[in-house]
């Protein structure tokens, strides 16, 4: 009950962070309204960084189910623990979803593009193109989970104290270098859950969900984390 509590804690976290630094940026009337990727990125990254340093010590912080699979898939997480993980990952993000809606309440109303509201809530391709969206999110994902198993293994002397900060170093990162495209989902609680908490909140003019696309950032992360796991265990 705690790993699962703690995931489901970290994952919100994860969320409140990401998901909020992106309201702050597109949403109208906020004071970071049109201040850029960049500051998209970096919020991403610090708020990785927060979630592990938050949860890591009880559950390992994976807050993320490529993460969760990739590892259980190299013989460094049981297989019997992954659908509570997963499951505590996917309610974290909806209830990040949910508080960061909350934080920005009177915002939403003063954003006429629903393209934008979706945004803060899940990542949205910039050229529809699904072989293109697929591969983006593949490679991005596969760089996410080579970078954790790098700072994680011992002969890279990454202390336990510096590894989350490097986690988030490494999430900012991907989404100033591989994350122009579709937005860099790289995990498919950070977009499913809050995309639920989209779709079901009252948020005025919010417009569609976009369902369509919505199955990218849920498989080409499980994907691209595999690869990652399994290329690692080849080579180290």
């Amino acid at each position: 009950m705690s790993t699962f509590l703690a995931e489901i804690i970290g994952t919100m976290i994860l969320i409140i962070f990401g998901g909020g630094v992106v309201a702050n940026v597109v949403l109208g009337k906020t004071k970071g309204n049109s201040s850029g990727w960049i500051v998209i990125t970096a919020g991403w990254g610090l708020g990785v960084a927060m979630a592990v340093y938050g949860v890591g010590p009880i559950s390992g912080a994976h807050i993320n189910p490529a993460v969760t699979i990739s590892l259980a898939a190299i013989g460094k997480f049981p297989w019997s623990q992954v659908p509570a993980y997963v499951l505590a990952q996917m309610i974290g993000g909806f209830l990040g979803g949910i508080v960061v809606y909350l934080t920005y309440l009177a915002h939403w109303k003063e954003t006429e593009n629903p393209v934008l509201k979706l945004a803060v809530f899940s990542t949205i391709p910039e050229i529809r193109n699904t072989l293109a969206n697929v591969l983006t999110e593949v490679i991005g994902t596969f760089v996410l989970i080579w970078g954790v198993l790098w700072i994680g293994d011992p002969r890279n002397n990454v202390t336990g104290g510096l590894a989350p900060l490097a986690v988030g170093f490494l999430v900012w990162a991907i989404g100033l270098s591989l994350g122009g495209p579709t937005g860099y989902a790289i995990n498919p609680a950070r977009d499913l859950g809050p995309r639920i908490a989209h779709f079901l909140l009252p948020i005025p003019g919010k417009g569609d969900s976009d369902w369509k696309y919505a199955w990218i950032p849920v498989i080409a992360p499980i994907i691209g984390g595999l690869g990652a796991a399994l290329t690692y265990r080849m080579l180290w």
